[in-house]
């Protein structure tokens, strides 16, 4: 469990284990190849996505609660809204089928060591 200062400075768990649930969003056009919060260059294409408070480069699995599908992706960038717990690449809200949508329900977990050998 990590513990970082999100949300009005005051120090909370931060965790994706624990099945966090809530609103995914997606970004990407007009933001391609500017500099994510990981010091890499943004590619709106690639299964990555922001987060308020994992540690870049955490590999997280993210699931679809209304059709259950799940992809992985890995934090590179900071979230700066406070409604939603996770903004997906354009790539990945895609795969995973919202980008039509714009927002869906998410659940996020840590990845089994199984899934991450299988990808």
């Amino acid at each position: 469990m990590v513990f970082c200062l999100a949300l009005g400075r005051q120090a909370h768990a931060c965790s994706a284990s624990a099945g966090q649930t809530g609103e995914a969003s997606w970004y990407g056009p007009g933001l391609q190849g500017n500099r994510t919060a990981s010091g890499e260059p943004f590619d709106m294409w690639a299964m990555t996505a922001a987060h308020p408070c994992l540690p870049m480069g955490t590999r997280i699995l993210v699931t679809v609660l209304a059709t259950g599908r799940s992809l992985l992706v890995t934090v590179n960038d900071r979230l700066p809204s406070r409604r939603r717990i996770l903004d997906l690449s354009a790539g990945a809200a895609r795969a995973l089928g919202i980008a039509s949508r714009g927002v869906a329900a998410v659940q996020l977990s840590l990845p089994s060591p199984s899934v991450l050998a299988a990808r």
